[in-house]
């Protein structure tokens, strides 16, 4: 379970699980906030997948 964690910390993509961590919410206030951001990201040209984010574009909108 650890290598899972260590995973994530290295990827640049942001799974629903990590983000309802980081914002201490529920999992459809998650999805809603990840489907917001890819919107965003969409709009600025950016190629986004669904039930992924940015993890970048995340603590830079989070101002984490």
């Amino acid at each position: 379970m650890k290598k899972k964690v260590i995973d994530q910390q290295l990827s640049p993509f942001v799974m629903v699980e990590e983000v309802m961590e980081i914002l201490q919410v529920g999992r459809s206030t998650a999805y809603h906030t990840m489907q917001q951001l890819n919107k965003e990201l969409e709009a600025k040209g950016y190629v986004t997948h669904a039930g992924r984010v940015s993890r970048k574009y995340l603590m830079e909108r989070l101002y984490i």
